[in-house]
């Protein structure tokens, strides 16, 4: 038996996420093609290899008891000097989002665990770059705006390449998602 590197996610969905992902490669982000955009729930977690179908049983119940949601992503912000990571933030979902991971990391769960950060729910657009990059990223999407009705999460398992794949979506049990905000859908200020 092994380990495997597990996350919890919301796939930012298309055409959002694909845009995003290349914007973060135009960035110079050279992870940016092996990590599907995404809001984490559960970050990169190594467990043992059996425990996958517990951690899957687990992630079955939190959904059943998860209900959809708006997300409304709008403008940037950064973790720097902290982290050298810039990120679109989450305007509209992030008490959704916060109390799904923490039902996902519950101690009396299969994956519980501490963070080394407080959770701040966000999407990453450039990680790790020069700082020029970084500033370049941050300008750009500074009016980004793009909603969807979140109606689930997804286990990622990273292979032994350093990409990301999705093992398994999970529905949330509840009712009709909202109507969402008055923001354009998905767009980005001409330059």
């Amino acid at each position: 038996m092994g380990t495997v590197t597990i996350g919890v996610s919301i796939a930012v969905p298309e055409p959002h996420g694909s845009l995003l992902q290349q914007l973060r490669a135009g960035f110079g982000d050279a992870a940016a093609h092996g990590i599907p955009t995404h809001v984490t729930l559960l970050p990169p977690t190594e467990i043992d290899d059996a425990m996958v179908p517990a951690v899957e049983a687990h992630l079955t119940e939190v959904a059943a008891a998860g209900r959809p949601f708006p997300m409304r992503l709008s403008g940037t912000g950064t973790f720097r000097p902290l982290s050298p990571v810039v990120y679109v933030q989450v305007a509209e979902g992030a008490e959704a989002c916060t109390w799904l991971q923490k039902q996902v990391r519950d101690a009396s769960g299969p994956v519980a665990r501490e963070l080394q950060f407080p959770y701040h729910p966000h999407v990453t657009v450039a990680h790790g770059i020069d700082d020029d990059a970084m500033d370049r990223a941050f300008e750009e999407l500074a009016d980004y705006c793009a909603e969807w009705p979140c109606t689930g999460f997804a286990l990622y398992e990273q292979g032994a390449d350093g990409e990301w794949r999705k093992l398994r979506e999970y529905v949330f049990g509840g009712a009709i998602v909202p109507q969402a905000a008055h923001v354009e859908r998905g767009s980005i200020p001409a330059p």
